[in-house]
């Protein structure tokens, strides 16, 4: 019965893992909320755009 216990600990192993990387995600960008939503829509619209821009090269060949 000495590995009885093995999956909670690996439980808190995965939980601390997880905890850390999160925060480091947090501290790296170090944003707002709305600073965040603005940079990712802006994000959002330059793919959008060179999607689109690829589409119409494609459609003139």
């Amino acid at each position: 019965m000495a590995h009885g216990n093995q999956r909670e600990l690996d439980h808190q192993k995965n939980m601390t893992k997880s905890q850390e990387i999160s925060k480091g995600e947090r501290k790296g960008d170090s944003l707002t909320a709305t600073q965040r939503k603005h940079r990712d829509s802006e994000i959002t619209q330059q793919n959008h755009k060179a999607t689109n821009e690829k589409s119409l090269q494609t459609r003139e060949k």
